[in-house]
């Protein structure tokens, strides 16, 4: 157990095409859990849903557009998958540097000495939600490829771990699932059953911390009752949302979990708008209704991290992603002087 006292990290993606510059930026502001860049500007490969195909069986990318081909003979990939699953051979299915650029010039560094460092991968929700086979049916509704999917990504996580572990012996790795806002809709039929199955799958092969990132609104009790050391979610506009399930947070919590708060807005009207003050005025409001239900604010602070409300990949330019890791470390530290 790390206590992280409200330290900054980020969630992931940001606006850069050059992998050294955005390194070069988050080793500067974020010293105590930088986190690899993903950069979905610079190449499509980067795209959160292409950069993690990379070997699955099936995956075809294709102008712009990634698909699993079922028409293919699958027999023999699958089973080279499910004996790597199996042996935990986390090698057999990398992330080369075209698919990522970012994690490798990251891997490159040598001026870090951090408390931890952070990873991500996609999420199995999401990314069995948004590829789809060659005959446009989304592959979690396949129960071969969504079970090959999430042992799949599983494999990629702990790759990714592995690597990191180089840097930092203690790692984080968040498994990203915008995807679970749509959770609980008719356009989306899934099982609770079903959704903690796939996470908690992925989730057992992180050997290190392990989060799940939702940037939207959803049915927070689904994910804090999975595997997971660190829920992160968007603070800035949302904060409502996991408020409404103070029970859970607090049970949470208690077994040592920890909240990431995504307070700093990824948009770039609201972040010229914001200072590292109005930042810390919204982040004590958004604790306050959990301070109410019998959460005390110390437990709150001590097993806080703070973030970007989601990926810094929207933003214009890499000047205005500056400003957000900025204020960033500077929320931080005002709030580390005030509370730590």
């Amino acid at each position: 157990m790390i206590e992280f006292g409200c330290l900054p990290t980020i969630i992931g993606s940001m606006p850069h095409t050059d992998p050294a510059e955005a390194c070069a930026l988050v080793s500067h502001h974020l010293k105590d859990i930088p986190a690899w860049p993903q950069l979905p500007k610079r190449s499509f490969k980067e795209n959160m849903y292409a950069q993690f195909s990379q070997g699955f069986p099936g995956a075809v990318l294709k102008d712009d557009s990634l698909y699993v081909d079922r028409s293919q003979d699958l027999d023999k990939p699958l089973e080279k998958l499910y004996a790597a699953y199996l042996d935990n051979d986390v090698d057999k299915y990398p992330i080369s540097p075209d698919y990522a650029a970012g994690l490798h010039s990251f891997l490159g560094l040598t001026n870090l000495s951090p408390l931890a460092v952070k990873g991500q991968v996609t999420g199995p929700v999401t990314w069995g939600l948004t590829v789809a086979d060659n005959e446009g049916k989304a592959i979690i509704y396949d129960d071969v490829l969504a079970d090959a999917m999430a042992k799949f990504l599983r494999l990629k996580a702990g790759w990714q771990e592995k690597e990191l572990s180089q840097i930092s012996k203690n790692t984080i790795i968040f498994v990203d699932e915008p995807y679970m806002a749509s959770f609980g809709s008719v356009s989306v039929p899934l099982s609770k059953e079903k959704v903690v199955s796939l996470l908690d799958e992925v989730l057992g092969g992180i050997g290190g911390l392990k989060g799940v990132h939702c940037c939207g609104n959803t049915d927070w009790s689904v994910l804090l009752s999975t595997k997971i050391d660190i829920l992160s979610f968007d603070a800035y506009n949302y904060a409502q949302s996991l408020s409404l399930y103070p029970s859970e947070v607090k049970s949470f919590l208690d077994r040592k979990g920890n909240i990431a708060w995504g307070i700093v807005p990824n948009d770039e009207l609201l972040l010229a708008k914001e200072t590292a003050a109005s930042l810390k005025d919204r982040l004590e409001e958004a604790m306050a209704p959990f301070t109410r239900k019998g959460v005390p604010f110390k437990q709150l602070i001590e097993q806080g991290l703070l973030t970007p409300s989601c990926g810094l990949a929207p933003l214009n330019t890499t000047d205005a992603a500056g400003r957000a890791l900025e204020l960033l470390a500077e929320l931080s530290a005002k709030i580390r002087k005030r509370y730590i």
